[in-house]
């Protein structure tokens, strides 16, 4: 395994939040556990070498994969449930009720690989039932990275990712792919989502803004300064009334937020 350098994990550090908000400046271990085979394999015989030649030349194909090599897009259907109950149970009644325009706007904010859009787009399947067809509930899912992206559009699981996805579901909104042990999600669910390459450091800048933002496990990777600003883009974003849902492992700073605290990991625009 290579070493790094205090001066390259630095350059390397700062690139990377400067850039895209992830605070590196604690995983030098995971920096060169995680990156070392790449660089040989990319034929560099050091960090320097190749933090230079990343820095100088922003390929956009190098700058994926190092994004893909330090941050971790591990994810299922149905994952922190509590927050899809709470969406069912008391954000989905409000909207529907009040919606003259029968327009639900509903951002996934980093979607990874895409469980949680999909996930979505079944409980809101579900909620409306035959009159899914006369509401616009089309789910905006967007990440930074093109591979996430591309597996989230392409809609392929294995059992791990479908186990918390009750037999009904699976049967209704899944099918089977064409390997064994694969499932590929219905053209109904698939239709209902609107995947997009955005960066959470740009200004957030859509046509409508949104009743609800799920932005889930993103953030453990940025500093709190990130957060707090990160969180103010969110607010102008969203409509009044509207919900922001993040990780049950992540917290916000209640004294920053223009949020409204609800319960853990719930949060809601006055």
């Amino acid at each position: 395994m290579l070493t790094i350098s205090d001066n390259d994990f630095n350059r390397l550090v700062h690139f990377v939040k400067s850039n895209y908000g992830i605070d590196l400046s604690k995983k030098r271990p995971l920096i060169t556990s995680r990156l070392s085979k790449t660089i040989m394999a990319m034929g560099f015989t050091s960090f320097q070498d190749y933090v230079d030649d990343l820095l100088k030349n922003k390929r956009p194909e190098d700058l994926e994969l190092m994004l893909n090599k330090l941050t971790t897009n591990y994810t299922y259907f149905m994952r922190e449930e509590s927050h899809f109950k709470f969406f069912t149970d008391r954000i989905l009644p409000e909207l529907i009720s009040k919606k003259k325009n029968r327009t639900l706007s509903i951002w996934s904010a980093g979607c990874s690989s895409g469980e949680e859009p999909y996930t979505i787009s079944m409980i809101l399947k579900e909620y409306l039932g035959m009159k899914a067809s006369q509401w616009d509930t089309r789910v905006l899912a967007t990440d930074i990275s093109q591979n996430a992206l591309q597996a989230a559009m392409h809609a392929v699981y294995d059992e791990t990712s479908l186990k918390e996805v009750s037999p009904a579901w699976k049967k209704k909104y899944f099918r089977p792919a064409d390997r064994p042990g694969l499932y590929t999600v219905s053209p109904e669910i698939r239709s209902n989502v609107i995947f997009r390459e955005f960066n959470l450091m740009n200004p957030i800048k859509f046509k409508l803004k949104f009743d609800v933002i799920f932005c889930r496990n993103v953030m453990i990777y940025f500093d709190q300064a990130t957060k707090d600003a990160l969180v103010n883009r969110f607010f102008q974003a969203t409509n009044p009334g509207g919900y922001l849902l993040i990780g049950h492992s992540e917290s916000l700073n209640k004294d920053a937020t223009p949020y409204r605290y609800l319960e853990p990991a719930t949060y809601r625009k006055e």
